[in-house]
C-alpha cells in the first residue's frame, strides 16, 4: 500500500505523573454534559446495572460453577478451564457497582474452591487476561481499606491463587525467542505436540498482570518473562516498524505477515502504552512510540485502518474488524484525540447501520464480510465511547451510549442473560454469553452513564487512579505497583548523578508545546505534532540521561540477528522445571538502564494534512506474495491455529443516513 498523503498526528509524551493522574485529569470536575440531565443519566446507569444483574444472576442460577452461561437454554458450559470463569471475570464489576455483599461472597467462594492443579490445557492469553487479571484486581480491592470494599476475613487467598496460576503458565515461556506458546497444560506443562505458532497479541498482552504479580510477590521472574516476550516480538519487526499477526515461537519467523491494529495484534499496542502508564517503564513507552508512528503512517486511512503487508506496506485487507474499535480509546490515553474522534465516528456508523458491529465490515464493498457476520457482545466500541466522553464531555457520546444500550436491550436480551448475535443483518441470536460481557461491555456502559450523572465509584472517586486491562479489570496505580520513587535504581546506574539527569531538566529540550490544554499535573493535547519533535524526550521524562544511544542504555539492539544468538543452539523443546525456565529467562534478560530520545527518520517527515472524514482515498488492493490468507478470525492462541481464540480475535453523533466510508477499490474479490 502506498501511504496516503496526510499529516501525522502525534501525542505529547506522557510524563511519569501522567500515570498517577490518567484516569481523572483529562477533564476535571463532575459537570453533567450539555443536554443530559442528571436524572436521565442516572436512569441510564440504573438500566445498565439491571442489565448486569439480569446476566449475572442468570449465570449464578443456571451455569455456576461452570465457566459460562448459555442464555437461551438457561444452561452452563465449560469454555476455558472449568473454574467458574464468569464469576472470576465479574469480581471487580461487583466491586465497582458497590455490591459488597455479593463481592465478599464471591471472593470467599473463589478462595475456598478454585484450584489450578488440574489436567487442563488452556490458552495462555485468555487465562492471563480473564483469570489472572480478575484474581489480581479483586485481590487489590478486597485487601485495601481505602477502596471501601475491604473484606474483613480476607487473607490474600486470591493472591496465592494468582501466584500458583502464573507459575503454571511459566513453562509456556521456555522457547528460544522468549515468546510463549499459545497453550499450556496447568498440570503437566507444554505438550510435546503443542503448536509453535502464536499470535502477536498472545505474546504481547501479558505485561500488566505478570508485572503486578511480580511486585506483589517480590518475584521478578513473572515480569522478566513477559518483557522478554515483548522484546522477542519487537526485535522481529519489519523495517517499516510493523509487526505481523502470527509468529513461530521457536524460529521467530512470521507465519502471517498481515499488520493491523485489530485481529491477533490489537492488545500488543495497548499493553505497550499501559505498561508504561502503570509501571513507569520507559522501554515500553519507546517501543509504543515507534509502533504507533508506523501504524499511523502505514495503516491509517483517515478515518479507517487497513491491514497491510508488514514488509512492503501494501494493502492486503481493506476491512474494519470489530477489534479495531478499541483504538480510539487508546489514542485518548496517548493524547491523540482528534483522529480518535473521527475514527470512532466511522466505527459507530457501522453500528448504526446494523444495530451492532459485525466481526468484519468490507470497506471496498461497504457490506458485511462473509464469514464475519456475528456480534459476540464485544466491548471495544463502548470502551472508546467512554474514553472519548471522559476526554471531551461531548453529549454525543451519551447519545451513542443510549443507542448501544437500546440495541443490546432490544436485540441481545435473552431469558437468562444476553446472547451473541450470530448475524447482524437478521439479528438472529446465538446461545452463548462470553464472560467479558460482564467484565467489560456492561462495565464501560455503566461507567459512561455514571460519569454523566456525577460519578460515584472507586475509579473516579477512589484513592487511586486505575489502568484498565484489556479485559477491563481495574489495576490501581499504587506506589507498590508503580515504584514511582525507584526509577533510577530500578533501571540502572546511568541515572546516578546530578540534576542534569533528573526530571524536569528542560534547558536542552527541543520538545515543542503547541495548543496545550493543561489539567492539573498532566497535559493532554489534540494538537498537531511534526514527527521530528513528536517523541523528543530529553529533559521531559524523569531519568532521561543524555549521551547514550537507546541500544547502549537498554543493553539490547532489537535486531533479529543479535537477539537470536543466545538461543540458536537451543535444545529441542522438552518439559522443564520452574528453575530451568527462570535460568533461561536470566540468560535472555538484558541490563535495563534507561532510554534516550528517539531520532525521527527522514521518511517520517510531516506529510500533507488530510482533514475530515469526508475526504477519502482510493486504495488498490493487491495480493502480496508475503501475505497469508485470512481465516475468519485471524488465527488462534491455542494449539490449533486454525481455530480462532475469542479474545485475541476480539475483538459526533451521526445522522441516520450518514455514511463514513472511503472509496476502496479492489482488484480481486475479497468478500
Amino acid at each position: 500500500m502506498q501511504p496516503m498523503r496526510r499529516r501525522h498526528r502525534g501525542f505529547p509524551l506522557l510524563c511519569l505523573s501522567a500515570a498517577l493522574l490518567v484516569a481523572a485529569a483529562l477533564l476535571p470536575g463532575t459537570a453533567v454534559a450539555e443536554g443530559v440531565t442528571p436524572s436521565e443519566a442516572r436512569r441510564l446507569r440504573d438500566e445498565v446495572k439491571d442489565m448486569f444483574y439480569h446476566a449475572f444472576d442468570g449465570y449464578m442460577k443456571y451455569a455456576f460453577p461452570l465457566d459460562e452461561l448459555r442464555p437461551l437454554s438457561c444452561q452452563g458450559e465449560d469454555s476455558l478451564g472449568g473454574y467458574a470463569l464468569t464469576l472470576i471475570d465479574s469480581l471487580d464489576t461487583l466491586a465497582l457497582l458497590g455490591d459488597k455483599e455479593k463481592f465478599g461472597a464471591a471472593v470467599e467462594w473463589v478462595g475456598k474452591n478454585v484450584r489450578f492443579d488440574i489436567n487442563k490445557t488452556v490458552s495462555v492469553f485468555e487465562t492471563n487476561i480473564r483469570i489472572l487479571g480478575g484474581l489480581l484486581s479483586a485481590h487489590l480491592i478486597a485487601s485495601d481499606y481505602a477502596t471501601g470494599m475491604r473484606i474483613q476475613s480476607y487473607d490474600d487467598q486470591l493472591l496465592h491463587l494468582a501466584a500458583d496460576l502464573a507459575q503454571r503458565l511459566l513453562p509456556a515461556f521456555d522457547t528460544p525467542t522468549g515468546i510463549p506458546f499459545g497453550s499450556v497444560n496447568l498440570k503437566y506443562g507444554v505438550d510435546e505436540n503443542e503448536s509453535k505458532i502464536t499470535s502477536t497479541a498472545g505474546g504481547g498482552t501479558l505485561t500488566l498482570e505478570f508485572g503486578i504479580l511480580s511486585r506483589l510477590t517480590n518475584n521478578t521472574v513473572f515480569e522478566r518473562v513477559t518483557k522478554n516476550s515483548v522484546r522477542g516480538i519487537w526485535s522481529r519487526r519489519s523495517k517499516l516498524n510493523l509487526v505481523g499477526a502470527h509468529i513461530n515461537v521457536f524460529t521467530g519467523e512470521w507465519t502471517q505477515k498481515d499488520a493491523g491494529i485489530g485481529t491477533s495484534i490489537d492488545s500488543f499496542y495497548e499493553y505497550l502504552l499501559k505498561a508504561y502508564l502503570l509501571f513507569g517503564d520507559e522501554e515500553y513507552l519507546y517501543i509504543f512510540q515507534e509502533a504507533y508512528k508506523a501504524a499511523m503512517h502505514y495503516l491509517h486511512h483517515d478515518p479507517w485502518y487497513v491491514e497491510v503487508n508488514m514488509n512492503s506496506g501494501a494493502t492486503v485487507w481493506p476491512l474494519f474488524n470489530s477489534l479495531q474499535a478499541f483504538w480510539p480509546g487508546l489514542q485518548v490515553l496517548a493524547g491523540d484525540v482528534d483522529p480518535a474522534i473521527r475514527t470512532h465516528a466511522a466505527f459507530f456508523s457501522v453500528w448504526k447501520k446494523y444495530g451492532f458491529t459485525p466481526e468484519g465490515f468490507n470497506l471496498a464493498t461497504s457490506t458485511v464480510q462473509n464469514g464475519q457476520r456475528s456480534y459476540p457482545l464485544r466491548p471495544e466500541l463502548i470502551e472508546s465511547t467512554y474514553w472519548l466522553f471522559k476526554a471531551t464531555r461531548d453529549y454525543r457520546y451519551i447519545d451513542i451510549g443510549r443507542d448501544i444500550l437500546a440495541s443490546l436491550q432490544y436485540g441481545a436480551r435473552c431469558p437468562c442473560g444476553y446472547c451473541h448475535i450470530s448475524d447482524v443483518e437478521t439479528h438472529k441470536q446465538d446461545d452463548h454469553m462470553e464472560s467479558f460481557f460482564l467484565a467489560e461491555t456492561v462495565k464501560y456502559l455503566w461507567l459512561l452513564f455514571d460519569l454523566a450523572a456525577g460519578p460515584d465509584n472507586i475509579v473516579e472517586n477512589g484513592p487511586y487512579k486505575y489502568i484498565f486491562s484489556t479485559e477491563g479489570h481495574l489495576l490501581p496505580v499504587t506506589p507498590e505497583i508503580a515504584l514511582v520513587d525507584e526509577h533510577c535504581s530500578y533501571f540502572g546506574a546511568f541515572c546516578n548523578g546530578g540534576a542534569d539527569h533528573g526530571y524536569g531538566t528542560s534547558a536542552s529540550s527541543t520538545h515543542q508545546k503547541a495548543n496545550y490544554t493543561q489539567f492539573n499535573d498532566i497535559q493532554a493535547s489534540s494538537s498537531l505534532y511534526s514527527v521530528s519533535n513528536m517523541f523528543t524526550t530529553r529533559g521531559y521524562l524523569k531519568g532521561v540521561c543524555p549521551g547514550l544511544t537507546h541500544a547502549q542504555k537498554l543493553g539490547i539492539s532489537y535486531s533479529d540477528e543479535e537477539s537470536n544468538v543466545i538461543e540458536q543452539t537451543s535444545e529441542s523443546h522438552e518439559h522443564h522445571s520452574e528453575s530451568a525456565v527462570e535460568s533461561r529467562v536470566e540468560a535472555q534478560s538484558s541490563n535495563i538502564i534507561l532510554i534516550s530520545h528517539p531520532v525521527a527518520s527522514q521518511h517520517d517527515e510531516v506529510l500533507e494534512s488530510k482533514s475530515g472524514s469526508g475526504d477519502h482515498v482510493d486504495i488498490v488492493v493487491t495480493a502480496d506474495s508475503d501475505s497469508m490468507s485470512h481465516d475468519n478470525a485471524g488465527g488462534s492462541l491455542g494449539a490449533n491455529t486454525e481455530e480462532p481464540t475469542e479474545d485475541t480475535t476480539r475483538t459526533s453523533k451521526q445522522t441516520e443516513d450518514e455514511e463514513i466510508a472511503p472509496n476502496f477499490q479492489s482488484k480481486e474479490d475479497i468478500s
